[in-house]
């Protein structure tokens, strides 16, 4: 089903587990709600902070995915920069989205960054300023299967920055319409 776990022993003794989906794994309403009784009963016993427990109930409320199979970027400002990001635990979560950026023509080091999760800690693929405007202009201008995936990706960038509104998505307009002539 896409749900990986491993126990791990903490520093001081105790024991715990890192649970890990995948984009599928993730949309299944049966599995959010699974986790959520979990974390709830976790709250309950004092295991977890509360608000940490609040947080993730959210998150699982929200779900992790807007359109078939696309991962939800956050999109925001780092200082005055665009950052446009795809955060998760599990390394196959990161390492399939980097895939689909290069599939679409974009090159990691030049136009994304990805840094796999370790230890339990977020991976994250991070999209360059000139990554969108690339991805802009194969939306227009590249071959058939790169121009879907880029015209896919950049509407889903744009409607993130639009519920985001002001600066972030100023920023964003500008940087795929300076490319995208």
């Amino acid at each position: 089903m896409g749900v990986d776990a491993e126990v791990r022993m903490a520093g001081s003794g105790a024991w715990y587990v890192v649970a890990t989906t995948d984009i599928l794994a993730a949309g299944r309403e049966e599995l959010r709600d699974a986790i959520a009784k979990v974390v709830k009963a976790a709250a309950a016993m004092g295991w977890v902070n509360r608000e940490k427990a609040e947080r993730w109930l959210r998150k699982l409320e929200r779900g992790h995915t807007i359109r078939e199979g696309r991962p939800k970027y956050s999109v925001g400002l780092i200082g005055y920069t665009l950052a446009v990001r795809y955060q998760s635990t599990n390394p196959h979560s990161i390492e399939r989205e980097a895939r689909r950026l290069r599939e679409m023509g974009l090159m990691e080091g030049r136009h994304f960054t990805a840094k796999m999760p370790e230890d339990g800690k977020i991976g994250y693929v991070l999209i360059r300023r000139e990554g969108l405007a690339y991805a802009a202009w194969l939306s227009t201008r590249g071959p058939g299967g790169r121009r879907r995936l880029a015209v896919e990706f950049v509407e889903h960038v744009l409607q993130r920055a639009k519920e985001r509104g002001g600066e972030v998505y100023r920023k964003a307009l500008e940087a795929v319409e300076r490319d995208k002539g």
